[in-house]
């Protein structure tokens, strides 16, 4: 089996385990960290699903007056990549995307302004390498970004064990579960 049948198995896998997560568990104490303080732009996401939920720590990002990036694909490359465009909590400034929200607006941030990103995941490994949803957007997207990377998972989604890697797949500086942020570089 290669590294992308490896990929998609496990992603199979961690999808089913999901499944019996409670969604309505908020991560809004990562503003009271170091990494979060001292950001004026983060980039976010907004969940579906079974996804750990970014409603409510959207809400606070935007309520504490710093700047509120979400992605969307931008389909017109070779390569499929992420554009960030700001948002600033209007709903009716979201547009659907198969089961994602995506903003409406320009792609007019310079991406070296951006000090956070929140990353989806399905599981992270002790080195801070991610099993995302396999569609490669967000390790391109954080190749080119200097920014403290944190990816949101459930607290059994961590795993001791390193995961199937590509050249292309990007660690993140940390995860955040329910109730801590576990910093890996």
């Amino acid at each position: 089996m290669n590294f992308a049948e490896q990929k998609s198995h496990l992603r199979n896998h961690y999808r089913q385990k999901r499944k019996v997560h409670r969604t309505d568990v908020t991560y809004t104490y990562l503003m009271d960290s170091p990494e979060f303080q001292s950001a004026r732009v983060i980039a976010s996401y907004i969940s579906y699903g079974d996804e750990p939920n970014t409603i409510d720590l959207n809400e606070a990002i935007l309520k504490s007056g710093r700047t509120l990036l979400l992605p969307r694909v931008n389909s017109d490359t070779d390569v499929p990549s992420l554009d960030w465009i700001p948002w600033e909590g209007d709903t009716s400034q979201l547009t659907s995307r198969g089961k994602m929200l995506e903003p409406i607006g320009d792609a007019d941030i310079r991406t070296e302004l951006i000090d956070v990103v929140i990353t989806p995941a399905l599981q992270i490994d002790v080195e801070g390498y991610r099993l995302g949803q396999g569609g490669g957007y967000y390790d391109r997207a954080l190749s080119q970004l200097a920014a403290w990377k944190v990816a949101l998972i459930f607290p059994e989604e961590f795993s001791s064990d390193l995961l199937p890697r590509e050249e292309h797949d990007i660690p993140v500086n940390a995860f955040a579960t329910d109730e801590k942020i576990v910093r890996i570089n």
